[in-house]
């Protein structure tokens, strides 16, 4: 039987809190222990004591950012009269959200980790691809008319739709260009939904 989760002390809390906004700045795949636990007032130590290992604080680190990622998909929710707001009102809504510059930090990690798991699909970053697309695939069919969600060709909608959002995304991370990145979503938009 698994051990049941327990619930993090505050100083866990803190110190996982501060090690987030580190990654955020500095990136989580060639993380050290020493530089990090210096930078938010801790010991490699602690760390270790609290996340059990350097993959346990990875494994925390990853977790959280998942927990904002979700946090915006789950803002998709139903227009005001209960009614899902259909996919591209969804990909709207996606997109200038990824695209607003206070929320960059936040994608470099998710791209870094994203990439990062399926290089290394072991260990910390197990899992971290799949799931993601599994998030976001399962909040866009929440965005579709109940009929549209349960056939095939909405399966396939969803699946070009965070396509070309992964796509547009990374394309904004490397270049910047929001303009033309963002005029591609909006074609894909008017032209497909």
């Amino acid at each position: 039987m698994p051990p049941e989760p327990t619930t993090p002390s505050a100083r866990q809390t803190e110190l996982l809190e501060a090690a987030y906004r580190y990654t955020l700045e500095h990136g989580i795949a060639d993380m050290s222990l020493r530089p990090l636990a210096a930078a938010i007032g801790s010991s490699p130590r602690v760390l270790v004591f609290l996340f059990g290992n350097k993959d346990g604080l990875v494994r925390a680190l990853l977790a959280r950012a998942r927990a904002d990622e979700l946090a915006m998909l789950e803002r998709l929710g139903p227009a005001a009269d209960g009614e899902p707001v259909g996919l591209a009102m969804a990909v709207e809504r996606v997109w200038a959200w990824l695209a607003a510059k206070e929320h960059r930090p936040l994608l470099r990690l998710w791209a870094e980790a994203y990439t990062r798991s399926l290089v290394e699909p072991e260990g910390a970053w197990a899992g971290f691809a799949a799931s993601t697309v599994e998030d976001w695939l399962a909040v866009m069919a929440q965005c579709q008319p109940p009929r549209e969600r349960r056939s095939k060709e909405g399966a396939t909608q969803r699946t070009l739709a965070l396509a070309v959002l992964r796509g547009a995304l990374l394309d904004l991370l490397a270049t910047g260009a929001e303009r033309r990145t963002g005029a591609a979503v909006n074609q894909y938009i008017v032209s497909n939904m």
